[in-house]
């Protein structure tokens, strides 16, 4: 199985998606939707735990007609990489700096 897909009922639409993530949960999901919430062009993102016994994250972009919600969650998780990737370097300074 796929780590990721797409819900079959969003597919007339490619402005609006839910994403099905496997073995995903709150800490992906509300750090995603924080950022993807700040895009100009996005009307609605959020996300569902369907229940606590399964491991999956629903994700639900919707965007302005002329933008593709699959677009969109692209550069949110790249976003999202590069904040974590600041986040890891300036840990690892104050670290360093704390061992002089």
């Amino acid at each position: 199985m796929p780590l990721i897909a797409e819900l079959a009922m969003d597919e007339y639409m490619d402005n609006c998606r839910t994403f099905v993530f496997q073995n995903e949960g709150h800490t992906l999901g509300n750090a995603l939707r924080s950022i993807i919430v700040r895009y100009p062009d996005v009307v609605f993102v959020g996300y569902t735990i369907p229940h606590p016994a399964e491991s999956t994250m629903n994700f639900r972009i919707q965007t302005i007609r002329s933008v593709r919600a699959i677009d969109v969650l692209r550069r949110g998780l790249r976003d999202l990489e590069q904040v974590c990737d600041l986040t890891l370097e300036k840990f690892d300074k104050a670290i360093y700096k704390c061992n002089l």
